[in-house]
């Protein structure tokens, strides 16, 4: 019986929220052991923030911005790989 690969929800520099404090706006720097080290938006020199996904939630107008900002991404990946 296969396993199917699930993928993290949110990639690196993603916009996301924790759900203790959705007034701050993270962003995601990277993505470890299933876990998101955050930085604070705006705010580089404050101390990394670290959160599990179900944690985190999305804001539905930032979710279709970092969509977009992905399949970009993936793109010029494709472009220079070809």
């Amino acid at each position: 019986m296969s396993r199917e690969f699930v993928q993290n929800k949110y990639n690196h520099g993603d916009v996301v929220f924790a759900k203790v404090n959705p007034i701050r706006a993270l962003v995601i720097r990277r993505y470890v052991d299933q876990v998101y080290y955050c930085q604070i938006q705006n705010d580089t020199k404050s101390k990394e923030l670290v959160y599990y996904e179900r944690e985190l939630v999305g804001n539905p107008e930032l979710e279709a911005k970092n969509e977009k900002s992905r399949e970009k991404e993936v793109a010029t990946t494709n472009r220079m790989q070809t």
